[in-house]
């Protein structure tokens, strides 16, 4: 297994290639506004797409949909609980003053408990929600792909639509903070982290920075 991140537009969201090695395919993790990029190094993967997996539906995290989908025929998969957020990329991009065309329907749902595959890789999705309704986590072969839901040092922000603190707060303990120390968690911005790092000094998880 490869992943590829690919830091890209005015937000530096952090798309990912997961890539099955032996098979030559991949899957397309929150296209963000950079199509072209995350195109590019698709083609320089020599992995063939197979799908777009979206963690939630942020505008920084789908607005390369449109193309991406377009150029490769894969289909798209979205927690039927961001629907919503999905459809209103173009109104969440005009609240940040940027232009962004409405999105293809999604063409699959995900549902705590599926199955993302690619190639012969298999990662368990696990609903993850507070930071929007229907975030979700990719969790497998060490690695946890969970887009806004937790940072290096920090969480997702929780005051945009959809969002709740005590939510994200029980989404993390649930499903991330039960995963090995030594898991890698792939992040929707900056670097990656590990559960363990996160567990001994997050301050949104130590105690530091929780409501009362």
């Amino acid at each position: 297994m490869k992943i590829v991140q690919i830091a890209n537009g005015r937000f530096v969201e952090n798309c990912y290639l997961v890539i099955d090695e032996a098979r030559a395919e991949c899957a397309i993790v929150d296209p963000g506004e950079e199509a072209g990029l995350v195109l590019h190094k698709v083609a320089a993967s020599g992995a063939r797409p197979v799908a777009i997996w979206l963690t939630h539906a942020h505008l920084d995290h789908v607005m390369g949909v449109p193309r991406v989908k377009a150029e490769t025929g894969v289909p798209v998969y979205l927690h039927p609980a961001d629907r919503r957020l999905y459809d209103a990329v173009p109104a969440q991009a005009a609240a940040f003053g940027v232009r962004a065309e409405p999105l293809p329907a999604p063409d699959l749902p995900w549902a705590h408990g599926d199955m993302a595959r690619v190639g012969d890789l298999e990662f368990a999705v696990r609903h993850t929600p507070g930071h929007s309704p229907g975030s979700v986590t990719f969790v497998g072969h060490g690695v946890a792909l969970g887009g806004d839901v937790l940072f290096a040092g920090s969480i997702g922000r929780t005051d945009l639509p959809g969002g709740d603190f005590e939510t994200l707060i029980g989404s993390i303990e649930r499903e991330l903070l039960s995963l090995p120390d030594a898991t890698i968690v792939h992040s929707g911005h900056g670097p990656n982290t590990t559960v363990g790092q996160e567990r001994r000094a997050n301050p949104f998880l130590t105690g530091v920075f929780r409501l009362a």
